[in-house]
């Protein structure tokens, strides 16, 4: 019977993964003829059933970027970076796509800290510190127990050595995937939808005007309140947007 289930089970997945398949060929077929819409319709239809992958999100991103739709473009090349960040095409094209965004907006200067979590420590995920923090810890037991049962004392010396660097390693790794833990939990980047949206200093529709941000531009989500997201800008303004007005890159 166990058997019988098994087989049953891999029946359904090959199924499933046939269709999904075919729904991508489909699509590509819609992009390459023009149908852009009808494409994303089929791109969607995969996204449905939690498959997602850099080259779906590049695929939606071009088919809305054809559509002159600058806010999910930019949207689904953000996403695709995120599973892929070494992606050549998709850096590209997301150059172009926000060429098209309307504000222009400099960035605040970086203090030597940020420059180095945005360039070197962001480069991994908190998941994939944890996963170095691990693996570290069993260089370091290891080692530990080189030196414990070695018995020439230049060995011991130098698996003592080595341990105590482990440990160091892995000190300092616990602390990055802390603070990535607690950096991605605390801010989380955003794509305007809306074609213009004004930003207002209170999470209330009669509270005071502080800016205006159109389509495409990407925001830092700090805070929830409601139907009210608070954000901050690359220049460091902050306010207050209305949730359905921006999309999260999860």
């Amino acid at each position: 019977m166990k058997k019988i289930v098994f087989l049953l089970g891999l029946l359904t997945t090959s199924l499933f993964a046939q269709t999904t398949d075919s729904l991508f060929y489909e699509a590509n077929d819609l992009y390459k003829n023009g149908a852009f819409e009808d494409a994303i319709k089929k791109y969607e239809a995969i996204l449905e059933k939690d498959l997602v992958s850099a080259e779906l999100y590049y695929n939606l991103g071009n088919s809305y970027y054809k559509l002159n739709k600058v806010g999910p473009t930019i949207y689904y090349y953000e996403k695709a970076l995120k599973i892929d960040p070494t992606n050549a095409d998709v850096k590209n094209n997301l150059i172009f796509a926000k060429r098209l965004a309307l504000d222009n907006i400099e960035e605040v200067p970086k203090t030597v800290f940020q420059k180095i979590n945005s360039n070197f420590l962001q480069k991994l995920t908190f998941n994939e510190w944890a996963v170095v923090s691990v693996v570290l810890s069993f260089v370091a037991v290891l080692l530990f127990f080189l030196f414990y049962f070695a018995n020439a004392t230049t060995k011991k010396r130098l698996f003592f050595t080595c341990s105590m660097l482990s440990f160091l390693a892995l000190i300092f790794t616990l602390v990055i995937t802390y603070q990535q833990y607690q950096f991605f939990n605390k801010n989380k980047e955003a794509i305007i939808f809306a074609e213009e949206t004004v930003i207002r200093n209170a999470p209330t529709v009669n509270s005071e005007e502080v800016f205006t941000l159109h389509e495409g531009t990407k925001v830092m989500v700090l805070d929830a309140l409601d139907n009210w997201k608070k954000i901050k800008i690359a220049d460091g303004k902050l306010g207050w947007i209305i949730s359905d007005e921006l999309k999260i890159i999860d």
